[in-house]
């Protein structure tokens, strides 16, 4: 039983691009969706949240929401740029 780790299979440029696309568009979803939220709970829409609590979790939300809509993906793209360890 002998494993042979020196030759890893072969990669699929356009399946790691469509990977790459897909994880990029999920963070900018999923961060659209955390700012509707915050906004949502801002305007107090929920029973569990109410007064300045609500506020400023919304705000917290919102803040946390836009980070992963705007900053995340760039950091996702630079970090995508660099070429693996040889």
């Amino acid at each position: 039983m002998t494993d042979d780790l020196s030759t890893p299979p072969p990669v699929d440029p356009e399946k790691v691009a469509r990977q790459r696309f897909f994880a990029i568009g999920l963070f900018r979803l999923s961060g659209a969706f955390i700012v509707m939220f915050g906004f949502l709970i801002l305007m107090q829409r929920f029973g569990w949240v109410q007064g300045t609590k609500a506020k400023a979790m919304g705000g917290i939300f919102v803040v946390v929401g836009l980070f992963q809509f705007i900053v995340v993906p760039r950091l996702l793209l630079a970090l995508f740029r660099q070429r693996p360890p040889q």
